[in-house]
């Protein structure tokens, strides 16, 4: 946010801050958080290269709307589940690291 359009809103009343401050997250959870977004989006960058989401989840004993809830990043969704879709897809431990890292490709 620039720094004119913050002054503006905080002389309104308004309270300007981050996701994080606003949900007093840890910052463990902050990072738990942009990892499992992480993977989510790699996950669908993947999958899309090389099957549908009815073939992931049947590759991985699971549903095609659990596979949408993963690559959108629902709460519900487990970091295993995330993994276990990725290393169905082809996915690498360590191109898996460098997704939670958020190295780009």
């Amino acid at each position: 946010m620039k720094k004119v359009k913050r002054e503006q809103l905080e002389a309104r009343g308004w309270k300007v801050g981050t996701v994080a401050e606003f949900l007093e997250l840890t910052p463990e959870e902050s990072a738990l958080i942009e990892i499992k977004l992480a993977l989510s989006r790699r996950l669908r960058e993947r999958r899309m290269k090389r099957m549908t989401q009815a073939q992931l989840a049947e590759k991985i004993q699971s549903s095609q709307s659990r596979i949408a809830k993963a690559e959108n990043g629902h709460g519900s969704v487990s970091l295993e589940l995330l993994v276990r879709a990725m290393l169905a897809t082809g996915a690498s431990p360590k191109e898996i690291g460098k997704a939670i890292a958020g190295d780009q490709k």
